[in-house]
């Protein structure tokens, strides 16, 4: 509660002090216009107002951040036109710019002001110092004066900065520090260097300065901020698609596990910079939180008016001020963050999910920002309802495979039972009268208890965790390999090439399935005495290949045979494979040998075959 109450006391206090330094800087503008002068050429006053405006709308790119190089526009206009005409003229175009660029309203009326008093404070200073010095007209003095002019400029300024962001209630590290004024630093040496060049050029006698003049010495200035400008936030929009290819690819390959939500939380801000975020995903009806980062309020939990508004938002909605979201659908995170958006996650007309982002600056959030999150929400729509398509069919196949279990119980294991205690009850009654009869049938009924007790056992071994749901694919594979080699004395080879990737446990099972029956075929059947097995985690499949140089068979016959087989034969590996998409080939001859390949796609990746370095066990 303390902690509470000191964030809104620092909030305050940043208003109060962004609030008066809004009204003081203000009315000195406001004070300005009563003693405005009529600008000697008007057309150069034009150009130089333009020029400063589009600096400060583009500004130019500087040690990992963005500065306006507008100093030099300042000075000049400080120079021709007087103090009270430049002080009004930046301030408008610094007006213009916030709010072209939708800053909030504080932000709008304070950024003027402190660049006004700024300058005025800069000004001021060096017009009361009256230093010797400074008060000739050579080019050393002129520069000397631009120079402490520019140095009490942008000291003022950072101060009139450094104080919000350290009465903020938002932490304001040294790091950042650091790099603000690192970034300040590179702008003033730009200012100066320029400034430099302005009084270098103008001592020269060259003829009348006139607009012309003006246009060609800051033309450069001007087309070198709007360029780099414009080519730093084309890379950023570059950073950005990379990212959402990144997270989305990234995504595709994790679709059947259960990890996907932490791939969005580890790669969120390399897409798009928020401070907080949350996702909700519906799963079998039930909303769940699934992955959350930054100031998050953890008291809420959506009630049924909230879960309503979530299923029927299916277009994303902007809320500039938070407390207003607050009252419409719910509070996410803590009071330290000011902007959110709720985009929903909306595939086939049905919201299977809500994200949730906020930032720490009210009206923060751009049409652009707004076109990227609700190109990732649909990405993620198609992620989510994907996995879900992918639950219902494991759970689709395994009742599959229960219910057939059950059938083989019933039409086995229970019919072959009722007939051997129907043997029994005869037997028992032709015991007296017939002993030999009775010992044949109870011979014959222990013999079909027999076969029921090895079918049991073998319905209990397929109702356990399979051996990769267990240990994994390639564990599973390795360990069955090593008991046939123990039991049969086989030469067999496994080998394995790239880099394992994690598969859904449906995947794994048929992979196992085809290789186990593969093995089983080249024992009893093929009379193989060498058998190779390859597992290849390729960029757009998964690929297993088991070769044996047994005597081979004819696959027309081979199929017609299966048909009649009750086991995991030929068509059952061909069904399994089906499933999951993936395709079973079988090449064999007679006296050759036999090659069965499964080939699994991956979802969602592109790009070539990795030839990836292999290692062998055998």
């Amino acid at each position: 509660m303390k902690q509470k109450m000191t964030l809104q006391n620092r909030e305050k206090l940043s208003k109060l002090y962004m609030t008066a330094v809004s009204i003081v800087g203000w009315l000195v503008i406001l004070t300005s216009l009563f003693t405005l002068e009529k600008p000697r050429d008007i057309f150069v006053f034009i150009l130089l107002t333009v020029f400063l405006a589009v600096c400060e709308y583009y500004p130019m790119p500087v040690w990992k951040g963005f500065s306006s190089i507008v100093f030099p526009f300042v000075y000049v206009l400080y120079i021709l036109f007087g103090l009270s005409n430049t002080i009004v003229v930046f301030a408008l175009a610094v007006l213009a710019v916030n709010i072209a660029q939708r800053r909030p309203l504080r932000t709008i009326s304070f950024n003027p002001a402190q660049f006004v008093l700024s300058f005025l404070l800069a000004e001021r200073i060096v017009y009361y110092m009256q230093i010797p010095f400074l008060q000739q007209t050579t080019i050393t003095s002129n520069i000397a004066e631009y120079f402490l002019l520019l140095f009490l400029f942008y000291f003022f300024n950072n101060i009139f900065v450094d104080i919000v962001l350290l009465v903020r209630p938002q932490p304001y590290p040294f790091s950042v520090w650091k790099q603000k004024t690192l970034m300040e630093l590179n702008s003033a040496t730009i200012s100066l260097v320029y400034g430099s060049l302005l009084f270098f050029l103008g001592s020269q006698n060259r003829g009348e300065i006139d607009v012309a003049a003006y246009f060609f010495f800051f033309s450069p200035l001007v087309g070198l901020s709007l360029l780099s400008s414009v080519i730093v936030r084309l890379k950023n929009e570059k950073k950005r698609l990379d990212a959402l290819f990144s997270i989305t690819s990234e995504l595709n390959r994790l679709l059947p596990t259960k990890e996907w939500a932490a791939v969005l939380k580890d790669s969120i801000n390399d897409f798009i910079k928020v401070e907080a975020s949350v996702l909700w995903v519906k799963e079998d009806g039930m909303w769940k939180r699934r992955m959350e980062a930054g100031p998050i309020s953890k008291d809420h939990t959506p009630s049924a008016e909230l879960l309503y508004i979530y299923e029927n938002m299916k277009k994303p909605s902007i809320y500039n001020d938070r407390r207003k979201a607050d009252k419409q659908i719910g509070r996410c995170f803590t009071s330290e963050i000011k902007a959110v958006v709720y985009s929903p996650l909306v595939i086939e007309n049905e919201t299977v999910g809500m994200f949730v982002l906020g930032r720490s600056r009210v009206k923060s959030f751009e049409e652009n920002d707004i076109s990227s999150i609700a190109t990732l929400s649909n990405q993620l729509a198609a992620v989510i309802k994907t996995r879900m398509l992918f639950n219902e069919k494991e759970k689709r196949i395994l009742l599959e495979e229960r219910n057939r279990i059950a059938r083989d119980i019933h039409d086995g294991v229970a019919q072959t039972m009722a007939g051997a205690v129907m043997k029994l009850e005869t037997s028992q009654r032709k015991f007296t009268k017939h002993p030999d009869e009775a010992i044949k049938l109870v011979g014959d009924s222990v013999s079909k208890l027999r076969s029921c007790l090895k079918e049991v056992r073998e319905s209990i071994y397929a109702l356990r965790p399979y051996p990769t749901e267990r240990v994994g694919l390639i564990t599973a594979i390795t360990k069955r390999i090593e008991s046939i080699k123990n039991e049969f004395q086989q030469e067999i080879q496994f080998e394995i090439r790239g880099e394992e990737v994690q598969l859904s446990s449906m995947v794994e099972k048929v992979l196992f399935d085809t290789c186990n029956e593969s093995l089983q075929n080249c024992i009893k059947h093929a009379e193989a005495t060498k058998i190779d097995i390859l597992l290849s985690y390729q960029t757009e499949h998964i690929l297993l290949k088991i070769k044996d140089n047994g005597k081979g068979f004819s696959l027309f016959q081979a199929m017609i045979k299966a048909q009649d087989q009750p086991h995991f034969g030929i068509l059952q590996m061909n069904d399994a494979s089906d499933k999951v998409n993936a395709t079973l080939q079988i090449d064999s001859k007679e006296g050759v040998g036999t090659e069965v390949t499964i080939t699994v796609p991956k979802m969602g990746l592109e790009g070539g075959y990795i030839d990836d370095q292999a290692t062998v066990s055998g």
